[in-house]
């Protein structure tokens, strides 16, 4: 070490690391906000950059609310040196379980500003409570 200063060899991370901190997220998940807003479950999911008539699928099946879409992105980069394009492409899914009374047949979705909302109708449950006499035996 001449002069006090170490020298570094580069360190390259692995592809899995290195698209972590770029945030080039490939996983089969998509992160969702659930809540209830009066008889009516809201479920929003982030989908940046997709068209939601060709891209997304909705379905519901067995008291589960199915999502699923597909990313496909295109950049183009054109200069003097030379022509480049970058394609990012990602199928992402989330299933997520219905509470009991839900009504399959009024589910309703809306897209905007990149996060998809499910809103599905939930039956009114009622509170009445049921006193259970308790014998001797």
């Amino acid at each position: 070490m001449a002069g006090g200063v170490a020298r570094r060899d580069r360190f390259e991370l692995p592809d899995s690391v290195r698209r972590f901190f770029e945030g080039d997220w490939d996983s089969a998940a998509l992160r969702v906000e659930e809540y209830q807003d009066g008889s009516t479950l809201v479920v929003k999911a982030e989908m940046p950059g997709i068209d939601p008539e060709k891209d997304v699928d909705i379905s519901v099946s067995d008291g589960v609310l199915h999502i699923q879409a597909e990313r496909q992105e295109t950049s183009e980069h054109k200069d003097k040196g030379g022509y480049r394009t970058e394609f990012r492409y990602g199928s992402f899914s989330r299933d997520i379980p219905l509470p009991s009374g839900s009504k399959d047949s009024d589910v309703s979705a809306s897209y905007r500003d990149g996060v998809l909302e499910v809103r599905v109708p939930v039956a009114e449950r009622s509170e009445t409570t049921s006193k259970i006499q308790v014998t001797r035996g």
